[in-house]
Formats: structure tokens, sequence, C-alpha cells
């Protein structure tokens, strides 16, 4: 690989793709129907899509599917806003697993964040306790600064992060933040562009990876195990989560 083929200015390519790489080998994407059927597939919804929608029924399997891996890839993106911070430099770490610390600190330039994905991630009780913990800091450190990032913000922004009826006083407020990320990348790397640039180059990069290394990406066997069963999918689905139920035993589905 070229040493700057993807043209960011704050990570190497071989880190790039290193980081990528851990966070595309943890990521879900093989699914059977053992699986599937474990998180309760609803036969009579998956009918509704079908009809309304006017999908196949392949397709609604692979929409439910796609639903189910989804919900169990969620975390990982929020390891990769985290951990790409690792390799930038300049004093920025990422604490290991089981460190109280921080996701992401400085301790050069006195900074601690905490990253959200979506700014509506936390509710009333669990800002309060990341408000509480930063304030703690900043009350006890005069040249901590304290962000919480948010990766999918209402809008670009990097405001004083006011919560409860006692604002910190003064200087110290300001020391307290709600920001961004895009201006939190600008805070890292000096670049207001880095991460706009990070997002234009990902989709190029996973594909890479992923070209690299095949075997990382398992296949997804639902629709075949399905027509195994019988060719019609509808119909087998029914079967598996009411197969005990009454006039199931010679149940067939009526075409228009």
């Amino acid at each position: 690989m070229s040493n700057n083929k993807y043209k960011l200015s704050f990570i190497s390519d071989d880190d790039l793709m290193e980081h990528t790489l851990e966070t595309v080998s943890q990521f879900r994407s093989g699914m059977t129907l053992d699986i599937l059927c474990r998180n309760v597939v609803d036969p009579i919804k998956l009918t509704f899509d079908v009809h309304v929608y006017k999908q196949s029924i392949e397709q609604v399997v692979e929409s439910e599917v796609i639903r189910q891996l989804n919900k169990s890839n969620e975390n990982l993106i929020g390891y990769f806003h985290q951990n790409i911070f690792k390799y930038v430099g300049n004093g920025w770490e990422v604490p290991g697993p089981g460190s109280d610390g921080w996701d992401v600190e400085n301790h050069e330039r006195n900074i601690f964040v905490e990253i959200k994905n979506k700014h509506n991630t936390m509710n009333s009780n669990s800002a309060g306790a990341v408000h509480g913990r930063m304030r703690g800091l900043i009350e006890g450190n005069r040249k901590a600064h304290c962000y919480l990032v948010e990766v999918i913000a209402k809008k670009s922004r990097d405001i004083p992060w006011k919560l409860g009826s006692r604002p910190l006083r003064d200087e110290r407020q300001e020391r307290l933040r709600k920001i961004s990320i895009d201006r939190f990348y600008k805070l890292v790397t000096g670049d207001e562009k880095a991460f706009a640039s990070l997002c234009s180059v990902l989709g190029r990069v996973i594909d890479d990876v992923i070209a690299a290394n095949p075997l990382v990406i398992a296949k997804n066997s639902v629709l075949a195990e399905l027509l195994s069963k019988d060719p019609d999918i509808l119909k087998s689905l029914f079967l598996i989560s009411f197969n005990s139920y009454l006039g199931f035993d010679e149940f067939q589905i009526q075409k228009s």
C-alpha cells in the first residue's frame, strides 16, 4: 500500500487500515436461521412488510437479518470513534479496558473526553453522572478541560455544557464543554476538515480492508435454510413460529 493513499494528515494509511480491520473483524456479519429465530421473528409483521411495501419475501428477510445484526454492531461504532485517537500521537491516549479513565485523554494538554454517538443517547441520569464527574474534575484541577463529544450532534458546535441549576462560575464553566466531533477533530489535529476527510474515505478504506481480509465477513445462510424447509419462504417462517399451534399442521398460504 502507498504511504499516503487516503491523504489524511492525522493518521497513517497503515494505522487507519489496522484500526478499521479491528472494527470490521468484530462486526457481526454472518447469520444462521437458528440465530435469527432466537430473537423471535414475527411472520405476521413480515407479511405486512411484503404486501404494504411491495417487497419480495427475500428482501424482507434480508432486512430483518440486517436489523438484528445492526443491534449487536452499534457498540462497535463507538469503539471506532474512540480508539482512532490512539493513533494520532501528540499526547492523545485511549485508556485500556477496565481503566477508570476517560474515553480519550491528553495529559499534556489536561484534556479529558467522553464520547457519545448521538446527542440523545444519554438519559437525564446518565448525563447528570457524566456532567458531575467532569464538574468535579474542573473544580479540583484549574488546568483541566473536559469535553462531551457528540458524533451526531444537533449541529456543529463547541459550547459550555450547563446542566442543572448550579452552573460553574466564569472560566470554570468555559472549561466544561459540549462539542460536536468535527470540532473535536479540529481541536485534536488542527485541521478543520479532518473529520470530513475521514468520512470521505471511510467507505474506500472498509472495502480495502475487506478485500485484503475476506474471511472477516461471514456469510448469511438464512434464505438457503428457509428454502430447504419449503419453497415458500414465508410459509417456512410461519411454521417455525407457530408449528405447534392449532391449524398449522396443514398450513398453506393463499395466493392472490
